[in-house]
């Protein structure tokens, strides 16, 4: 059953570029009300209202506290109806070559920050019997990538926390979808060459496949479909046949065999975020 979007209050996170802000454009221009949350708040405030959105918060997804205020400001008028954990970061290159202070981050952001705003939304979901909650993983969380060990990780864990929640929570009247977008031209593929013979995907396609999850309650989504029937038949290629196709797709050098110097501006703001 489909539901219109329209009024729906949305707080959605990491908000003020890629992915994020190019969702919260498409739910906006649907008639949702559309908070955004970013640790740039200048960047996420110019975006909100140069896109007509409801608001924008100062979010750091790693802090529960900051958390809350973000979900209360998205809420001040009206309960949050749909919950969107979009932001991450994806360092990339030899596990070898991560600090330790690195690959915790990832997971800081990638998975606790997941973590701390379904912690923070649901009690109030729960009371009223509805709501939705949107995670953000990647393909990579369910397909090894050398050269993503701590980012492929941390997708891994998005991916079942949320399957998990669904299961705890389905008869409480919540909706779970986990999205999982392949190659998107954002700046976390900085420096990457992408894969052969399947297509790099735009912000843009990810926000209308989320977008149409909502409306549709879909569990699961692929950006691009194709990739779906790839990833859920890999367990029955196993392993060498599995790491044989992927090698001559290019998958198991593209987070190895990059350029830094394109890389550097992103990667620089990921330490000092």
């Amino acid at each position: 059953m489909s539901r219109s979007l329209n009024g729906l209050r949305v707080a959605l996170t990491g908000g003020a570029r890629g992915i994020g802000l190019a969702t919260a454009i498409e739910l906006t221009r649907l008639g949702a009300k559309v908070t955004i949350g970013d640790l740039d708040l200048d960047i996420a405030q110019a975006a909100a209202a140069a896109n007509g959105l409801e608001g924008a918060t100062q979010l750091d997804v790693t802090d529960r506290s900051s958390y809350a205020k973000f979900l209360a400001d998205a809420g001040a008028a009206g309960p949050v109806d749909v919950l969107i954990n979009n932001a991450g970061i994806m360092p990339i290159g030899g596990f070898l070559e991560q600090s330790p202070e690195t690959y915790r981050r990832v997971f800081d952001i990638n998975v606790m920050g997941c973590l701390h705003g379904m912690h923070l939304a649901l009690p109030g979901m729960v009371e009223r019997g509805s709501g939705h909650v949107v995670n953000v993983a990647s393909t990579a969380g369910r397909s090894p990538v050398p050269g993503g060990l701590a980012y492929c990780g941390s997708k891994a864990a998005v991916r079942h926390l949320t399957e998990t929640a669904r299961v705890e929570f389905g008869r409480a009247g919540i909706d779970f979808t986990c999205v999982f977008p392949h190659f998107t031209n954002t700046e976390l593929i900085a420096g990457t060459k992408g894969m052969k013979l399947l297509p790099t995907v735009e912000p843009s396609d990810v926000a209308h496949a989320i977008a149409r999850a909502i409306a549709k309650r879909k569990k699961d989504v692929t950006v691009p479909k194709v990739v779906g029937p790839m990833l859920s038949t890999q367990p029955a290629m196993g392993r060498r046949l599995r790491d044989g196709l992927s090698r001559r797709l290019g998958a198991y050098d593209t987070f190895l065999d990059i350029d830094t110097t394109k890389r550097a501006g992103y990667d620089d703001r990921v330490r000092n975020s």
